[in-house]
């Protein structure tokens, strides 16, 4: 028996625009005060929520390879530290971004 195998490639970027029905449904929604939104299935969170809540904590960033040259003493040290040495260098970067980025 043969199998079709059907690959749609979605852009989150570029989303197709949605059908007259969809629009319907969008504008009903936002007409809708907000007293008529049912919501007795989401129990009500509590300080203890917040306190363990984490932000980003699923955001996985896209990665992309490129070159780098480094200091070879810079590599060698990076390197002793054992394995995982380039996700290392992605974490010093990433340290200095937000730190440059709070200025």
């Amino acid at each position: 028996m043969s199998r079709k195998v059907v690959r749609s490639d979605f852009d989150p970027s570029n989303p197709p625009p949605p059908t007259e029905a969809q629009t319907a449904e969008l504008a009903a929604l936002a007409a809708m005060p907000d007293e008529a939104i049912d919501y007795s299935d989401i129990p009500p969170l509590t300080e203890d929520f917040w306190k363990n809540a984490v932000r980003g904590r699923f955001y996985r960033p896209t990665k992309t390879a490129t070159t780098v040259r480094i200091d070879s003493d810079v590599l060698a040290w990076l390197r002793a530290q054992g394995k995982g040495y380039q996700t290392r260098i992605n974490a010093i970067l990433r340290r200095e971004m937000l730190a440059s980025l709070k200025r």
